[in-house]
């Protein structure tokens, strides 16, 4: 089951200069970055809150670290803005195969790793009214 809004997700040309747009104009702070490799980007996670059920809400910013990535040719297509939306769950294997058991198709066989050590999914937004959709479950480490 779906819990909460995880995070949205924000591509960007440059992280430095958007984390201080959201900095300077919202006050939110980083709460974590990291490069992931596999997916190709330099990311920066600011928190905006936590939740009810113990996890929180971010905004994700995401700078492409090679042109080749999912989110550089998002950004030469797209220019910067939202990339897509997360949701979290406690259970990512099982939610994405009863979503897709509804027809809605599921990007990846297995679920990746994600920021913070989360296990990741997404959705084909061809299939979610054109919307990215990613599902999540966190790293009860962070």
């Amino acid at each position: 089951m779906l819990t909460r809004i995880d995070h949205i997700g924000i591509a960007c040309f440059d992280l430095d200069k958007t984390v201080e747009f959201y900095r300077a104009t919202y006050g939110f702070e980083v709460f974590h970055t990291e490069i992931n490799e596999e997916q190709g980007v330099r990311e920066a996670m600011l928190k905006i809150n936590e939740t009810s059920d113990g996890g929180a809400s971010y905004l994700q910013l995401l700078e492409p670290t090679r042109e080749d990535s999912a989110v550089g040719k998002w950004l030469a297509k797209n220019g910067e803005g939202v990339h897509h939306i997360a949701f979290g769950t406690a259970d990512v294997d099982g939610d994405s195969e009863a979503i897709r058991g509804k027809g809605v198709r599921v990007l990846y066989d297995e679920p990746r790793t994600g920021s913070m050590g989360s296990r990741i999914t997404f959705l084909h937004p061809k299939d979610c009214h054109g919307v990215l959709t990613e599902l999540v479950t966190s790293n009860p480490d962070h």
